[in-house]
This record gives structure tokens, sequence and C-alpha cells, in this order.
């Protein structure tokens, strides 16, 4: 690798599966850019060090995925206004001053894949997202402001939803809108639109919510993608639901932490349209 050629990479662990790397070799294959994309496995009480090493390498951004999105604000020198509303970071950008700027793709990649790829409107719908880690925190704030009726926050721990709930409270009340904080057992009813922002197809357990939330035409949607999302789209379609997992929302967050890297928007219809259909 040439001292020349910007470095870039995504932290996690487990971070074998990602499919980052590909994406952001083809934004640069398409715009033109030069850069460098890898992984990088940190231990899991070595994510700070794992930032200031990469930084020490001359590293121009990191993109940051399970389990360390809601510690990688502390670290920052300057959190965008996403940041600060979800309390978790999915992009860090090295500076060359040595200052960290963090700001959240998450939310606006899971709406763009929502709206524009799959062409399910969000405003008015009710939404059950389930879970309230950092994932779900990274895209609550944008699912609010695509105009959801109703977002209910269903997370084992229920002081950790109504803690979700309780930070983005100011604006679900501008948007009109309302949110509820619950344990997956108590959900009761149906939903337009299902996310599951949980690590639990990543473990392989099983899915934590009745199917009975599911309805004909509810889009069923996980956050993962590939075989970890297998359990949760089976487990949709067997119930009359319209299955869809995260890589439309991979690949457009992947484009907006491209833009603010590089100041280019890459053609991520163009590339998501590759992907699935080398899947096929």
């Amino acid at each position: 690798m040439s001292q020349f050629t910007d470095l870039y990479c995504v932290m996690g662990n487990p971070v074998a599966h990602s499919r980052s790397p590909a994406i952001h070799a083809r934004f640069a294959e398409l715009t033109g850019e030069h850069l460098v994309y890898e992984r990088r496995l940190v231990p899991m009480d070595g994510f700070a060090q794992g930032v200031r090493d990469f930084a020490a390498m001359h590293g121009r951004g990191c993109n940051v995925t399970v389990p360390f999105k809601t510690e990688a604000p502390g670290l920052a020198t300057e959190c965008s206004a996403r940041v600060q509303l979800a309390g978790a970071a999915n992009t860090l950008t090295f500076r060359k001053d040595g200052s960290i700027y963090a700001d959240n793709t998450d939310g606006l990649g899971l709406v763009a894949d929502i709206t524009r790829n799959a062409g399910v409107s969000l405003a008015g719908r009710d939404v059950l997202l389930i879970g309230a880690g950092g994932a779900a925190a990274g895209v609550l704030g944008p699912l609010l402001l695509a105009g959801a009726r109703c977002i209910t926050v269903a997370n084992r721990t229920l002081s950790k939803a109504q803690a979700l709930v309780h930070s983005h409270s100011a604006l679900a009340a501008l948007q009109k809108a309302e949110l509820i904080a619950i344990t997956p057992p108590a959900v009761a009813g149906h939903f337009d639109i299902i996310i599951n922002a949980t690590a639990s197809s990543l473990a392989g357990a099983g899915v934590p919510v009745p199917a009975t939330v599911l309805r004909p035409g509810s889009l069923a949607y996980d956050m993962m993608y590939g075989p970890a999302a297998q359990g949760f789209l089976d487990w949709a379609r067997a119930h009359g639901a319209t299955p869809r997992d995260g890589l439309g929302m991979l690949v457009e967050q992947a484009a907006e932490a491209f833009l603010l890297w590089r100041g280019v928007r890459p053609p991520s219809a163009q590339v998501l349209h590759e992907m699935q259909h080398a899947a096929a």
C-alpha cells in the first residue's frame, strides 16, 4: 500500500462477516477515488486502543459496528447532532489536526433502503423497533423524521427502552408521533413495519417477539444481512409478511459515510443491485 493511499476500516467484534470492504472498494472504483478499506477485529475491551492505533497509522475514517457504537462518541472531539441524540456513532472521521468527528449514518441508510429501495413509505405508519442498543438508537431519530405515526421500542431490559424513548421524546413531540417502551413478551397488536435492531440474528437466537406482531403485507426488516438474518426472514415469510434484510441499509449507510469522507456521493442503488444479483 502506498503511503499516499487513504486508509479506512470497519471495526467490530465480530467483523469477519462485514461486507463493508467490498462496498467501499466498489464505491471507490465507480467514483475514481483512491483508498484502501479493511476489516479490523478489536477485542471486546480494546475499542479505544484500536481507534488510537488506527489514528497512529494515519487512518482517515472508520466505520463502527457491534458492539462499539455506544462507545464511539466518547472517543470523539466533536459529535454530530445525530450522534448527540442517539448516543451512538457508526462513522468516525480522523482529521488532519488530530481531532475526531463522530457521525451516525445508520438511520439515514435504513430510511433510504425502506423508502427508496423497498418502496415502503414510513409516513403515518406504526413501527415496532426491536432492541434498544446502539443500532436501535442510531435509527430512531431518522424514523421519527420520516413521519412514523407510532414507534414501539421493545427491549428485554425495559429501562433501556424507556431511556431511549425518553431521549427522543422532544423530537417525537415535534413530529407529533407516539413513542412507547415495552418488553418483547408484552408486545400486542400488529404493525406495518417491524425492524429487528438486535444482534439476536447474529447470535443465532430466536425471534424475540410473537408472530402476532405481523400481518399480511407487513414489512419485516432485519438490520443484519446474509445468513445471520435468515432465521428472522424465514419467520416473517412463514407468517405472510414481506421479509427484507439489512444489505440495502448497509450499502446506503456506507454511501453516506463515503460522502462524508470523500465529498462524493457514490451510486448506491447500482452497488446494491450488483450485490443482490451476485447473491441470487
